[in-house]
């Protein structure tokens, strides 16, 4: 992924002041920035806005007027998670097109077939501007309940970048690095949420998918989000055969130590009734990692973007204060459970309310 300047200031701070003085300069905003402002005050405060928000823009997908029943959950295992993280990455590099993406590749399908899931490849072609190189890549999708054909997308990569471009050590920067957290979280997170398949609640169809050449760059010019930009393009033709997406929910870097997803900004202005439901539901669960007090300090450009600008609303939950990113140092041991077991609490709990 990478970082773009804030269309709301430099800092959250700063964000939030701007709301403020719309609302209360008189300004005309609408109420996606009514409920922003609400998200970013205490839960009652959360609730009222929910309550104000126009009853048809909400009422066919996520039912808020009743009094929340029990979240529903099945018995994910965060340890378990961190024992296939560490096992991925005991694969070790897994740049696109490399060998070590074949055997994670070769790993995943395994997996995937034996918790009883439709796995399939999609595959492409894609280019490094840097160097010229074309390699053969594939998104992964495991698919729970294949013949609904109203679906939602819990996504990841699975790619590794070739250099760890953020070494305080400048002689490290062109080496490859595990990242553990950033590109095997997702994963492992997706690994043990499939052994749960015919527990979880959904009226939707789930596609489990590993997105490939997400970071698959050397040099500025070179271009992000091969795998899910050809995923979005997919996604159209498919539309034609009556297939369609609800929403998708991107997983990046969420097994650092203390965790921290704030709501990340280009979420919230391309899919801000997905950011509603999820920021809810993990305030009535206490899920105290996601901070719906806070915007992410800058918009994360990352596979999101692509679903979003092909129709599918797609926000990124993503701890991007995780301070071993693209370091040597992005390892398993500077993983801990504590983010894959509340963001499995929130969306398994959100998968069985949406409608």
């Amino acid at each position: 992924m990478r970082t773009t300047r804030s269309p709301l200031g430099q800092n959250p701070q700063s964000s939030m002041k701007q709301i403020d003085a719309a609302i209360h300069g008189g300004h005309g905003m609408t109420s996606r920035w009514l409920w922003g402002a609400g998200l970013m005050g205490t839960l009652v405060c959360v609730f009222l806005a929910w309550r104000w928000w126009p009853q048809e823009s909400r009422a066919d997908a996520f039912a808020q007027d009743r009094v929340p029943a029990p979240a529903h959950q099945v018995p994910f295992d965060s340890q378990r998670a961190l024992k296939d993280l560490s096992a991925i990455c005991a694969i070790g590099t897994r740049v696109s097109g490399s060998p070590g993406m074949q055997k994670q590749q070769e790993k995943l399908e395994k997996h995937f077939k034996a918790q009883g899931l439709d796995v399939s490849f999609q595959r492409f072609q894609a280019t490094r501007k840097s160097t010229r190189t074309t390699v053969e890549m594939a998104n992964l999708i495991a698919r729970i309940n294949p013949e609904k054909q109203n679906r939602i997308i819990l996504c990841t990569h699975y790619d590794t970048r070739p250099r760890a471009d953020q070494e305080t050590d400048r002689a490290k920067r062109d080496a490859p690095f595990l990242s553990a957290n950033d590109g095997g979280s997702g994963v492992a997170f997706l690994m043990e949420l499939a052994r749960h398949a015919k527990s979880i609640k959904c009226v939707y169809g789930i596609d489990l998918v590993c997105f490939d050449g997400e970071e698959f760059v050397l040099d500025q010019e070179d271009d992000y989000f091969h795998g899910s930009r050809h995923f979005a393009t997919r996604a159209r033709l498919d539309a034609q055969r009556g297939i369609r997406y609800r929403c998708a929910v991107l997983l990046d870097m969420i097994a650092g130590k203390n965790p921290r997803f704030p709501i990340e900004q280009n979420s919230w202005f391309k899919a801000p009734r997905l950011v509603e439901e999820i920021y809810t539901t993990a305030i009535e669960l206490k899920a105290t990692s996601f901070q719906a007090n806070k915007y992410s300090s800058t918009p994360v450009e990352d596979d999101h973007v692509p679903l979003n600008n092909g129709g599918i609303p797609a926000i990124d939950l993503i701890d991007f204060d995780y301070p071993h990113w693209h370091k040597m140092s992005d390892t398993p041991e500077n993983c801990a459970p504590e983010g894959l077991d509340q963001v499995s609490r929130v969306l398994v709990a959100w998968m069985d309310r949406i409608r």
